[in-house]
């Protein structure tokens, strides 16, 4: 698979360590001089606005999906190539989904998780076979993915629903791994022991 365009989730605050702002900064100008449509959540603030702002001054295509609520609130960044608002959460991350090749997890708060595993959830039920992938900024996720990993050795999740989230601390190796990823063709149940 070629990449045309991908989805960011991230945070709407710069957080206290420069870092991840930097490094939503450097993933922004990756996508745009790989020519990979940035799609994400129309904001102008926080690690959005600057993986949109990056993206947009090294000349790429950015598309921002945001709530009518939050655009209300000046938020909503109207300088992206093209912002769609809609009525609600739900309708951004279908809309988000249907533009986008694969999906990226940047550090983030309760949102940002709420939206990779909606879309890692997804992609586990075979709702679509989309890479979708952790971006881990200086370990920002090293607690996660261990949680993860325990979910594996309690059973609870299979080891290759595991591996269908590709992690890496590095813009380039983890859009090469999203690349030539391959959905597994494995259903989520195999038999009625598994419900």
């Amino acid at each position: 698979m070629n990449m045309k365009s991908v989805v960011i989730f991230c945070a709407s605050s710069p957080g206290f360590d420069g870092v991840w702002m930097e490094s939503a900064r450097r993933v922004g100008a990756h996508l745009a001089q790989s020519g990979i449509t940035l799609v994400y959540g129309g904001g102008k603030v926080g690690l959005m606005g600057a993986v949109a702002d990056a993206a947009l001054d090294a000349k790429g295509t950015v598309v921002g999906v945001i709530p009518e609520f939050l655009d209300a609130k000046e938020v909503g960044h109207h300088g992206v190539t093209e912002l769609i608002v809609v009525e609600t959460m739900h309708e951004r991350k279908m809309e988000m989904s249907t533009r986008c090749d694969g999906v990226i997890a940047l550090p983030g708060g309760f949102g940002t998780l709420e939206e990779l595993f909606e879309m890692i959830t997804w992609a586990q039920l075979g709702l679509h076979s989309k890479p979708v992938g952790i971006l881990n900024v200086n370990g920002f996720y090293d607690h996660l993915i261990t949680f993860i990993e325990q979910m594996v050795i309690s059973g609870l999740l299979r080891p290759e629903n595991h591996d269908m989230l590709l992690v890496s601390d590095d813009i380039s190796d983890l859009l090469a791994k999203m690349n030539n990823y391959t959905a597994p063709n494995v259903p989520k149940w195999l038999d009625k022991e598994d419900v």
